[in-house]
């Protein structure tokens, strides 16, 4: 069974950071490229990042790039996003997603797994 849990949202304010994590278990994780796609309230999803199976191509949405950084360690299953610079745009449900190739879907319908998510709130 193909599992996927993120962690590490929380209230923080405009200006700070935060870090999410995605442990993922049930498929040979260095194999899949990961996406962090994310769902605002009241707006449409949004592709935020994805990261190659070597950790070696990154790339980012327009509205975080240079603020976000993805990453990924592979002995541990595990997929990073560090967040700087927040701002309450970028409030959030943030989940974590796999894909076979390099894709900037926003739909969970199109993944075949997804994590239930985190939730990332940016306010004063």
């Amino acid at each position: 069974e193909v599992q996927l849990v993120e962690s590490g949202g929380a209230l923080v304010q405009p200006g700070g950071s935060l870090r999410l994590a995605c442990v993922v278990s049930g498929l040979s994780f260095n194999y899949w490229w990961m996406n962090w796609v994310r769902q605002a309230p009241g707006k449409g999803p949004e592709w935020v990042s994805h990261i190659n199976p070597g950790g070696t191509i990154t790339r980012y949405a327009g509205s975080v790039k240079g603020r976000f950084t993805i990453s990924r360690d592979n002995a541990k299953n595990t997929l990073y996003l560090q967040m700087d610079s927040l701002n309450e745009e970028d409030t959030a449900l943030y989940y974590c997603a796999p894909s076979r190739y390099d894709t900037y879907n926003k739909n969970r319908a199109g993944y075949d797994y997804t994590g239930p998510g985190t939730e990332v709130i940016v306010s004063s």
